[in-house]
């Protein structure tokens, strides 16, 4: 399994974010009622050409939380399909499976690839199923993962969910991690925040290549970054990309100033 080269920032930066910004997390109520206000404009996003995409949702949640983001994509014209698994618990390796098997069988009704979106914890399982069945997926599009290699905790439910799920970062093999944190053979899309509050930003950005960015989402939380409509316009953008294409993301339109600029290395310039 080839991967890409390894941020050496990620070695030296997994603290977890302050327990201020924790506490922020409340915003998200304030994000969905800015997508809800601002819905004319986000219904100009493209129209999507109706290929399946499967979306994924983060630790301790279910569909229900990513029911404002598949309805908003299915109103755009997808094909979107909730993952069906109950709640969230963790046990990667079982996940993994379960998640490959989805995207399997959607790719057998459809005859299509399956663009995947994985929020947090479900952004793991998205870049984990694309590296194994790669020719079942279009594109990977990850909302606040905490994918990239870190040291320490880097997010603020690492003791839950180590109780949780009965596994942890320190269970893994370096190579797996190696290997999630590397390049993808598919299209690929990191969204985060720098005011996540449960995951360090800097385990959620990837090393752009050819065929991978980031996407940095001013002010936004960890919790609200499924009901944002700044990252449901990224959303919809990345999707309406044609199969096989990749360009990168256009940061002008209705929600631009939601989006830092980017430097020559693909990270935002933002300190």
């Amino acid at each position: 399994m080839t991967t890409g080269a390894t941020n050496p920032d990620r070695g030296v930066s997994g603290s977890r974010p302050p327990l201020f910004l924790l506490v922020s997390e409340v915003r998200a109520v304030a994000e969905l009622t800015a997508t809800l206000m601002t819905m004319p404009a986000l219904l100009q996003a493209p129209r999507g050409d109706g290929h399946p995409v499967l979306v994924i949702p983060g630790f301790l949640a279910g569909d229900l939380s990513t029911l404002p983001l598949r309805r908003y994509l299915a109103t755009l014209g997808y094909n979107v399909h909730p993952w069906r698994l109950g709640r969230n618990t963790g046990g990667v390796g079982k996940m993994v499976s379960a998640v490959q098997l989805q995207i399997a069988e959607i790719r057998r009704a459809t005859n299509r690839k399956v663009s995947v979106i994985g929020w947090s914890l479900g952004g793991v399982y998205a870049r984990l199923a694309a590296l194994a069945n790669p020719d079942d997926v279009r594109c990977v599009i990850t909302l606040g993962s905490p994918f990239a290699r870190a040291r320490g905790g880097s997010t603020n439910l690492s003791e839950i969910y180590k109780q949780v799920a009965g596994e942890s970062a320190a269970t893994a093999t370096p190579s797996d991690l190696e290997a999630l944190a590397g390049d993808l053979p598919v299209p690929t899309t990191a969204i985060y925040s720098k005011s996540d509050g449960i995951v360090n930003w800097k385990s959620s950005a990837l090393i752009p290549n050819h065929q991978s960015e980031n996407i940095e989402i001013l002010l936004g939380s960890h919790i609200g970054l499924g009901v944002n409509p700044s990252v449901l316009w990224a959303i919809a953008d990345r999707l309406a990309l044609r199969e096989g294409e990749f360009k990168p993301f256009d940061r002008t339109g209705p929600f631009r100033l939601s989006y830092p600029l980017q430097g020559r290395d693909g990270q935002t310039d933002t300190p």
